[in-house]
């Protein structure tokens, strides 16, 4: 195949972040489309190879391959400006069908058993990373892209803090962090400086190669841990993802301030912030999957009803 997609899609994946968007799936898919091009003899996007590509794997989730094809029609979008040949697939062709995933919460024992579970990875670099991987998103409640994002850099341990600079909407904010978890990331530089001395990547969480972890993969190591752990789904809507350590750590923060007999809404506030939600309202539907903390709102405001007629 010529170079000449290949080129088109790096400028347009330039133009899009200059945009501010960041892009890392929708690049990684893109070049697999351009890829799959390649292998089938296809010299120029049309529709019919668009919608062939997206649907796959065979047996795939549907609202996947409608993901997949909306990649490739923002792509065919730009180049059909280039090249009136090109096809844009039609917006009907793999319709998508919104499904909100239930939040599954996880336990304490969920947490530590996904941890041993990291124990069984194959590297000793592999096992300290996601392990503490696993273990930050448990206790900040940061989005698993804000934490792959991470230098070494942003990371002070002297002062026991933690700077999110790639957060949603290109927004940054800074993390408090609790002594143990200062401790742990304490311990992992250590072991991870040992084990890995020159690191080509800046990041604070590295591949045994030394790079920056991808998404992708972290993904599908998690999927392997949660069957280790033998974790399972509760619902067809809820089956454990590693962005639900989010939705955990946001139930956690509330149940604690209820039990510490602190103010709910105060508290609130100040999560959604510590979360990185523009909205208070964002946090609040994270909160919604527990039927304990709604209980608990439920009793604080009948409270002041107390001894009214």
């Amino acid at each position: 195949m010529t170079t000449a997609l290949h080129d088109a899609l790096g400028d347009y994946l330039a133009m899009r972040r200059a945009l501010g968007y960041r892009l890392v799936r929708p690049e990684k898919l893109l070049n697999q489309f351009l890829d799959h091009l390649d292998a089938t003899g296809v010299t120029i996007v049309t529709s019919e190879a668009s919608l062939a590509w997206s649907r796959l794997p065979a047996g795939g989730d549907g609202n996947w391959w409608a993901y997949r094809l909306s990649v490739v029609r923002g792509f065919a979008t730009y180049l059909h400006t280039l090249d009136p040949a090109t096809e844009i697939p039609a917006t009907d062709l793999l319709p998508w069908r919104a499904r909100r995933a239930s939040p599954y919460l996880y336990s304490t024992a969920d947490i530590a058993a996904l941890l041993t579970a990291a124990d069984s990875l194959s590297t000793p670099l592999r096992r300290a990373t996601i392990a503490t991987l696993i273990g930050l998103l448990a206790v900040t409640g940061m989005r698993v892209g804000e934490a792959l994002a991470l230098d070494r850099a942003d990371i002070d341990l002297r002062r026991g803090l933690l700077v999110v600079r790639h957060g949603k909407f290109n927004k940054s904010r800074e993390l408090v962090l609790h002594p143990s978890t200062v401790a742990g990331l304490r311990g992992y530089l250590r072991e991870r400086d040992r084990m890995h001395p020159t690191p080509t990547s800046p990041a604070l969480l590295i591949s045994t190669a030394g790079t920056r972890l991808l998404y992708c993969n972290v993904h599908w190591t998690f999927h392997r841990l949660v069957q280790q752990a033998g974790l399972t789904a509760r619902s067809a809507s809820c089956r454990p993802r590693i962005h639900d350590l989010r939705h955990s750590f946001a139930v956690a923060s509330m149940l604690d301030a209820y039990a510490a007999g602190q103010d709910g809404q105060t508290r609130l506030t100040l999560l959604s912030t510590y979360l990185g939600h523009v909205d208070p309202a964002g946090t609040y539907w994270y909160l919604s999957a527990s039927p304990e903390l709604l209980a608990l709102a439920g009793q604080r405001l009948e409270r002041p009803r107390a001894g009214r007629s």
